[in-house]
């Protein structure tokens, strides 16, 4: 039982998750900071409002309440996502790509040709229909 769960363990993929996930929350950090910081004031200049969480409109209710709606945490929410998104794909996806492209190009594969190459499933089903072709012994 200790054997299989050090196997697991030290499986290369569950490494790279493991630190995948602290370097995600690090990164979230920095990145809500600087919407916090930067961006969020800006918009609520905008606005005219302290902080985004002051954004929005008050109603009065039948009963003479007042019900805020805040908009401005909505918009809070979607700027944050789309820096972390604008962030993960041009320091991380966008270079990966680029680096895979430049190797592929060192070991003389053509993209094209690395592109027409079948992929594992279809490899598995040409096995599968080759071996169900054969003769019975």
């Amino acid at each position: 039982m200790i054997k299989g769960f050090k196997e697991f363990i030290l499986r290369g993929n569950v490494i790279d998750l493991a630190v995948a996930v602290v370097i995600g929350a690090a990164f979230t950090l920095i990145v809500n900071q600087i919407v916090a910081g930067l961006i969020n004031p800006l918009i609520a200049l905008v606005f005219n409002a302290g902080s985004l969480d002051q954004v929005g409109w008050t109603v009065t209710n039948l009963a003479g309440d007042e019900v805020f709606f805040g908009f401005g945490m909505i918009l809070g929410a979607i700027i944050n996502f789309l820096a972390v998104a604008v962030v993960v794909y041009f320091v991380f996806v966008y270079p990966m790509n680029r680096f895979k492209e430049r190797a592929a190009a060192k070991r003389g594969i053509p993209e094209e040709e690395a592109s027409d190459l079948p992929t594992e499933q279809e490899l598995l089903i040409q096995i599968r229909d080759l071996l169900a072709a054969q003769p019975k012994a």
